[in-house]
């Protein structure tokens, strides 16, 4: 038996496609983890599971590399849109993507379906809905403490939870400092992203992300959703932004009702055939 993957990667945030009516493996979070290596086997971010059907509407299953499903993902949410192009699934300009928690329209902003605009939802600073423990509260430039350190926090949730962090200057190093210990600290009962921003003028900002399950990454759909409502709500960015990453921008537009847009391009890396070798390790685990 051979497994068949297809590789996608939004601005170096890569994702495999395991497509249920391809392959008769059932995914488990071990083997997740091992498709995910990128040491032993193919190496991921992620992986996105689906289409799955059901009563007529696409879903899809969004696992993190390791192991752990999540709720959202800006960049995943695309790149699946982008597959079910490619494998013939979606004609249409306009579709609807479902996860366990959203409902997701995608509008196909060329032919290829490199480019497109997702739906996001509305960014909630409760703590409830984050979730953050304590009392209910929205959560803005209070003060939290990583790794001995304070810092000025606003948590948000955009479908999954974010905490985002102001600053003069940001860096990998700093992000992936302060994300080891903020991921997992025990305020955040379904641990945290962790995003630091920095704003270069009304409508620029800068963001560095240390994703819960994946570590580093070197973009995040989400991520920028969320840097995007955090610069917004304190006042420092008009409602329509450029998000720049390390590989790249994504455009983000906040409306009047609170609807997030996230505009950004997907690249289609190969697809890859895993022979029996593979196929038996993965059965092991």
């Amino acid at each position: 038996m051979r497994l068949k993957l297809e590789k996608y990667h939004g601005l170096g945030n890569d994702y495999l496609v395991f497509d249920p009516e391809h392959n008769g493996m059932e995914l488990t979070p071990e083997r997740v983890k091992l498709l995910c290596n990128r040491n032993l086997v193919v190496g991921a971010d992620g992986i996105l599971e689906g289409p799955v059907f059901k009563e007529g509407k696409i879903h899809m299953i969004i696992w993190n590399s390791d192991g752990s499903q999540t709720e959202n993902s800006g960049n995943g949410i695309r790149i699946f849109a982008k597959y079910l192009k490619d494998a013939d699934y979606v004609q249409k300009k306009d579709i609807t993507i479902y996860t366990d928690e959203k409902e997701i329209e995608i509008h196909y902003l060329n032919e290829e379906g490199t480019r497109l605009k997702a739906s996001m939802g509305k960014a909630s600073f409760w703590s409830d809905e984050v979730p953050v423990e304590g009392p209910r509260r929205e959560i803005i430039n209070e003060t939290m403490v990583f790794g001995h350190i304070p810092y000025p926090v606003t948590c948000i949730s955009v479908g999954n939870p974010h905490l985002v962090i102001l600053m003069d200057e940001i860096s990998k190093d700093l992000v992936c400092r302060i994300g080891k210990y903020s991921e997992t600290a025990k305020q955040f009962p379904e641990k945290i992203n962790t995003q630091i921003i920095k704003v270069l003028d009304r409508t620029h900002l800068q963001t560095e992300v240390y994703e819960r399950g994946a570590g580093y990454t070197l973009a995040s759909g989400s991520g920028c959703c969320a840097a995007a409502a955090a610069a917004y709500r304190l006042g420092l960015t008009d409602p329509k932004m450029i998000v720049q990453m390390p590989e790249g921008t994504m455009e983000v537009e906040i409306r009047e009702d609170g609807e997030i847009f996230l505009t950004g391009d997907v690249g289609y890396v190969g697809s890859i055939s895993l022979g029996s070798y593979f196929t038996e390790q993965l059965k092991l685990v």
